[in-house]
């Protein structure tokens, strides 16, 4: 098993949500690795939990990602899963279809597996958490 490739994996997801054009009109900026002590206003993107699972085989190490990317409105947004589902919809496209580069293992393959929306905790802002499997040889 190798655990060599997360953090290459996290930063180019990042990079492909932050660089995509049809997300950006959803949440603009709002693309957080972090998130900020304050939630932010308005729709945003985070970055979630990881799982990762032996992949490897005789001739090389690799590594399998589940891993979680949110979509959240603030309590300030009254629209409903509209807008919400409207950005989760982008980020699973700027994912399944652009090109996703590591510095670190290559990347063989990226699927959507299943997405969760529902209210947040506080009840007035909604969420959509997507749940993607990345497939990563590091021969």
């Amino acid at each position: 098993m190798s655990y060599a490739a997360t953090a290459a994996l996290q930063a180019a997801v990042y990079q492909a949500l932050r660089e995509d054009s049809a997300l950006a009109v959803f949440v603009g900026d709002a693309i957080y690795d972090a998130m900020p002590v304050a939630a932010p206003a308005g729709t945003y993107v985070s970055l979630g939990p990881e799982e990762v699972r032996d992949a490897g085989d005789m001739t090389a190490a690799g590594s399998q990602h589940d891993f979680v990317v949110s979509v959240l409105s603030g309590a300030d947004e009254a629209n409903g899963f509209g807008a919400v589902k409207a950005a989760a919809a982008a980020v699973s496209e700027a994912l399944e279809q652009g090109p996703i580069t590591l510095e670190r293992g290559h990347l063989t393959g990226l699927w959507f597996l299943r997405a969760k929306a529902r209210r947040a905790e506080n009840g007035a802002g909604r969420r959509v958490d997507l749940t993607f499997r990345a497939r990563i040889d590091l021969g």
